[in-house]
């Protein structure tokens, strides 16, 4: 990865969406250039897709929650098969597998207080693998802008 590499994927990280040509111009680079490198990107697995930032209060999804979770357990296994079933509840935006107190981190999210009470008695009281868990609230998400500085 060189120098340009890391320039289209700074441009990127703030708009996924540009066109090649778009981004080649920015980049002061040929659009035969920037569609080489961004198959390679994808190929070499630096570049895994583009996301849309979707709106979840515009949809009516108002609650968005952290939760702690603690497992019985820390065979590999165990661990193993709660990663793999957690992303797949509904609600589920992201799972974090932690070091520290805590195993995993989820951020879930649900159209009020009950749907998000409904997710944790039907998904994590009582799961066999879960010991604790600690529900904590957001009240506001601003994403960081620490790629672009990673990428420099």
């Amino acid at each position: 990865m060189d120098d340009t590499d890391r320039r289209i994927l700074r441009v990127l990280s703030s708009n996924a969406r540009m066109s090649g040509a778009a981004l080649a111009a920015v980049l002061g680079v040929g659009e035969s250039t920037v569609s080489l490198r961004l198959r390679r990107l994808q190929q070499d697995g630096f570049l895994r897709g583009a996301h849309a930032d979707i709106d979840l209060a515009a949809l009516g999804i108002t609650v968005q929650a952290l939760i702690s979770i603690r497992l019985v357990s820390i065979i590999r296994e165990d661990v193993e098969s709660f990663r793999d079933e957690a992303p797949n509840w509904p609600g589920v935006l992201g799972l974090f597998h932690m070091a520290g107190v805590d195993d995993f981190l989820l951020h879930v999210a649900a159209r009020d207080a009950s749907e998000l009470r409904d997710f944790v008695l039907e998904h994590l009281a009582g799961h066999p693998a879960v010991a604790h868990t600690e529900t904590n609230l957001i009240f506001d998400h601003v994403a960081g802008r620490g790629i672009e500085q990673l990428l420099a």
